[in-house]
């Protein structure tokens, strides 16, 4: 049986054991006698005739799922609500609008399983998953609020709650729900209201122009208290930090994310070269050592938001460091405190002042171990300061941002210690004074300041 045939036999159905409806206003109250379908219930509803013509016209006979064993929470819009939308869209009539895209717009205010209004006032706010489809092959969230009215994606109010049917619940709503953005959870969410006030600060809407459009992105969203707790102590550009929280082509959701560094949508003084930004995930997910998602996997349409709790600001290479498990040896051995040079101080400056940018060669924990290994000592601390310094400067270079791609065979890299050889045939490596081969594990992790590329062997001074 067709969905138009379905319709007429659940139209006689109800008219037959309804006992009353109200006829002349959108938000009256629907009673019907009996347990109805939610797709019954609709047709029952004399403000729900325009839902039922979107659902008989959509793609994938809505009317059959919604008529199925369920449960199901619809969002029913009004007539009044399609015919707004329709008009915000620029669409004559229903007919209009490509029936693949209506079936996705009416899925967005299905939510399986049975949600009450009084499930929702006692979470307060939150999300829901909805049928709709999202980035990332995952379903599209919807953002509520019960602060006031009972509020879907910052757009749509509950009028008439807890409409029961016999395979879920039904609640009337003022406005039909499109499909998200992410900019459009930034909006809907006011825990979030500090970043869209930043992102749209002096009429500027880059970001929120970009985070509308098709495509994949992944943002790490600072919470309004996270903005609260910002000092910007390195004066850096608030539209380059934001961007710093942005991952372009990619839809990152949380069980996506190891221990590795992401590129972001920053880049290093106006070049090409994209700023870096280092993801843990050993104890919940960490970004750049300092600042932790708080609420993960909120799917959009183009992309994915997860919320955290401190703003992420323009790295340096010293930051880099101390947020990278394969540096902890590195790190002590630069914070060593009989040392006669301070290198944390120096490898964090950005201006040029400071010998900024700087090009970090930097041994992970194993290099070390085999350096000790190599020197028959049983320690950092068994290392005379004037070797460990020597040491360290041969894995720095000032003034200057030297990528992977600018080395070649038979390169000398002036380091603060001597000069270094790189090759790049059969694997990028360099070699010291001392002819031992460092092989270059990861590179080009780009800071606000310079560049780390992590190396599998300490590079020692002429012996």
């Amino acid at each position: 049986m067709n969905s138009f045939k379905t319709l007429k036999k659940f139209a006689a159905i109800i008219f037959l054991a309804a006992v009353g409806f109200s006829c002349n206003e959108d938000d009256e109250p629907v009673v019907i006698s009996g347990p109805q379908t939610i797709v019954e219930t609709a047709v029952a509803a004399p403000n729900l005739t325009s839902l039922v013509a979107a659902l008989q016209a959509a793609d994938g006979n809505l009317v059959g799922v919604l008529s199925g064993t369920g449960p199901f929470t619809v969002l029913a819009p009004t007539n009044t609500a399609f015919e707004a939308f329709l008009n915000a869209k620029g669409f004559a009539s229903l007919s209009d609008v490509p029936t693949d895209v209506l079936s996705q717009i009416l899925l967005n205010h299905v939510i399986s399983g049975t949600v009450n209004s009084t499930d929702l006032a006692s979470a307060g706010s939150g999300y829901a998953k909805t049928n709709a489809d999202g980035a990332g092959n995952q379903k599209v969230d919807i953002f509520f609020n019960t602060a006031s009215a009972v509020t879907f994606n910052g757009v749509s109010n509950v009028v008439t709650a807890d409409v029961a049917a016999s395979n879920g619940v039904v609640h009337i709503v003022d406005n039909v729900i499109d499909l998200p953005t992410i900019a459009t959870h930034a909006v809907a969410n006011p825990g979030l209201s500090s970043l869209v006030g930043a992102l749209t600060a002096g009429g500027n809407t880059t970001f929120t122009d970009l985070l509308s459009t098709p495509g994949n992105f992944t943002v790490f969203a600072p919470d309004n208290a996270a903005f609260a707790d910002f000092t910007n102590a390195n004066n850096n550009d608030l539209t380059s930090i934001l961007a710093n929280h942005v991952i372009v082509g990619a839809t990152a959701l949380s069980t996506d994310l190891s221990n590795t560094y992401v590129k972001t949508a920053a880049t290093f003084k106006g070049t090409d070269s994209a700023l870096s930004l280092y993801i843990n995930t050993d104890d919940g997910v960490t970004l750049n050592g300092m600042s932790d998602v708080v609420a993960a996997d909120i799917v959009a349409t183009n992309g994915v938001v997860h919320v955290v709790n401190k703003i992420i600001d323009l790295p340096t290479v010293v930051d880099f460091a101390l947020a990278d498990p394969n540096f902890q040896t590195l790190v002590s051995a630069l914070t060593r405190s009989d040392l006669t040079f301070d290198y944390v101080t120096t490898l964090s400056g950005q201006s040029e002042s400071s010998a900024a940018p700087f090009t970090v060669f930097a041994p992970i924990n194993a290099a070390f171990g085999d350096l000790l290994t190599e020197l028959g000592a049983g320690s950092l601390a068994d290392i005379d300061e004037p070797t460990l310094r020597a040491t360290l400067n041969q894995h720095a270079v000032a003034g200057a941002n030297v990528l992977s791609s600018a080395l070649t065979d038979g390169m000398t890299v002036t380091t603060l210690g001597g000069d270094i050889t790189a090759n790049v045939s059969g694997g990028a490596t360099l070699t010291d004074s001392n002819n031992r081969v460092s092989n270059i594990m990861a590179v080009d992790v780009q800071a606000v300041n310079g560049v780390i590329h992590a190396i599998d062997k300490v590079l020692l001074p002429t012996l």
